[in-house]
C-alpha cells in the first residue's frame, strides 16, 4: 500500500489496493477521520489532504465536528445483537460463520472507513480485489455471496441505529443470467449400484470389528433416499420421531422432523420401514436415543470412490446430502404431485423447480409442447 505523510505526521494520505485513487487519514480527540481525495495525482492529493486537516481543526474548535461511526462499531453491535436476536433460531456454526467473515475478511478492508463513506463504489472495490487476488486463488462465488450476506447485515444495523440514512446498493453490477444447473443427486442405476455395494460391504464385514458400522450405512443409505430429509436433520432424529403407519394400503413412516426449518412432518415411502425395523432390531435402542448416532462420511466416501460416484458427468461432487436429492428427483420422475413433494421436503416449489425439476425430462410434457393448429 503506497503511503506519504504531510505536516509532519500529522495526515497521511494512501492508496488502497487496486485502487489509483489517494486517501487522506488523521486522528483528532482520539478519533480516526478518512476521506478520499478523488483525484489520483499525489500531489494534488496532498494539497487537499492540508485544506481538509485544517478545515477539521476549525470545526473541531468551533465545535461542529461530530465524530462518525465506523464500520467496526457497526460490525461489533451487530455480533452482539444478532447472537442474542437469533439464539436458538439459527445454527451456532452460521452465527459464527458471520465473525469469521468479518474478522478474516471484511473489518480489514472497511473497518476504518466512516460508515457515510461506505458507498456502493467501494463495495465494488471489494469485490473485485477479492475476485482477482495477487496470491492464492479467488474465492467461489458462493463464498463472496455470503461476504455480501454478511456486510448488507452489518449496514443493515447501522441503519436501524440512526448511524446511516440509506443503504448503498450491494447488487454485483455486470451480472448476467446465472447457468441452469442442478445439484448432484443419483440416476436410478446410480442409486441401484450405490446401495448394491453398500450390502456387499455388510456382507464383507460379517464377524468383523466394523460390521455394525457398515449394517448402519447400509441402511443409512436406504433411509435417507426413502425420505429425502437432510442430514442435519436425520443427524437430530430420535427413535420417538418415527412411528410405522399404514396408508393407501401399505406401510410408511411418519416422521416428526427437527431442522433448519423448525419442527415439521415427512411422510416416507415403503422402503424406508425395512431399514428403520432392521435398526430397532439391532441397536434395541430406548425412545430418546438417536436414530444415527455415529457419523457415516468417512464411509460414505469410501462407497462413492468404490463405486466411482464421487462427481457426476457435470463434475458436482456428491455427498450424504445427494441422497436427499435423489429422493425428490426419484418422486418428481415417478409423477409425483410437486407440491406434496415441497411439503414433505419442506422446502418450497421454487427451489424444487430451480435445482430439481429444470432437468427431468419427464416434467415437460410432450403432448403440450407439440400442439398443432388444425
Amino acid at each position: 500500500m503506497a503511503t506519504h505523510y504531510v505536516l509532519g505526521d500529522k495526515v497521511r494520505v494512501y492508496k488502497r489496493e487496486r485502487s489509483s485513487i489517494w486517501q487522506c487519514s488523521t486522528r483528532l480527540d482520539g478519533k480516526e477521520w478518512r476521506t478520499s481525495s478523488k483525484t489520483e495525482s499525489l500531489s494534488h492529493a496532498k494539497e487537499f489532504a492540508e485544506d481538509w486537516y485544517f478545515d477539521l481543526r476549525v470545526k473541531d474548535r468551533a465545535g461542529e465536528l461530530i465524530s462518525e461511526k465506523t464500520f467496526s462499531d457497526a460490525a461489533e453491535q451487530f455480533l452482539i445483537e444478532y447472537g442474542a436476536i437469533t439464539n436458538g433460531e439459527r445454527h451456532p456454526r452460521y452465527v459464527k460463520d458471520h465473525g469469521a467473515r468479518l474478522t478474516n475478511h471484511l473489518i480489514p478492508y472497511f473497518g476504518e472507513i466512516g460508515l457515510s463513506k461506505l458507498t456502493a463504489g467501494m463495495v465494488q472495490e471489494y469485490r473485485t480485489m477479492r475476485m482477482l487476488p495477487e496470491e492464492g486463488r479467488a474465492p467461489a462465488r458462493s463464498t463472496l455471496h455470503h461476504e455480501t450476506v454478511t456486510l448488507r447485515q452489518v449496514m443493515k444495523t447501522a441503519l436501524r441505529h440512526g448511524w446511516i440514512s440509506h443503504l448503498p446498493d450491494f447488487s454485483a453490477p455486470y451480472k448476467t443470467s446465472g447457468k441452469v444447473s442442478h445439484r448432484a443427486w443419483f440416476s436410478p442405476e446410480e442409486y441401484k449400484a450405490l446401495y448394491t455395494r453398500t450390502r456387499e460391504r455388510v456382507e464383507e464385514a460379517q464377524g468383523l470389528n466394523w460390521q455394525h458400522a457398515a449394517e448402519q450405512l447400509h441402511d443409512y443409505v436406504l433411509f435417507m433416499a426413502n425420505t429425502g430429509l437432510r442430514p442435519d436433520e436425520v443427524n437430530r432424529l430420535e427413535y420417538r420421531d418415527v412411528s410405522i403407519e399404514e396408508e393407501n394400503d401399505e406401510e410408511i413412516l411418519v416422521i416428526e422432523v427437527r431442522g433448519k426449518r423448525g419442527v415439521g412432518y415427512c411422510k416416507s415411502t415403503t422402503g424406508a420401514v425395512f431399514p428403520f425395523e432392521r435398526l430397532k432390531a439391532r441397536n434395541k435402542p430406548k425412545g430418546t436415543d438417536l436414530v444415527f448416532p455415529q457419523d457415516h462420511k468417512k464411509q460414505f466416501n469410501r462407497v462413492l470412490a468404490d463405486t466411482n460416484l464421487k462427481t457426476d458427468r457435470e463434475g458436482n461432487r456428491r455427498s450424504s446430502y445427494s441422497l436427499r436429492h435423489t429422493y425428490i428427483c426419484l418422486r418428481l420422475l415417478e409423477g409425483a404431485d410437486i407440491y406434496q413433494i415441497s411439503k414433505n421436503c419442506r422446502t418450497s416449489i421454487f427451489m424444487i423447480e430451480k435445482h430439481y425439476a429444470v432437468h427431468l425430462k419427464n416434467t415437460l410434457d410432450a403432448g403440450a409442447i407439440n400442439v398443432r393448429k388444425v
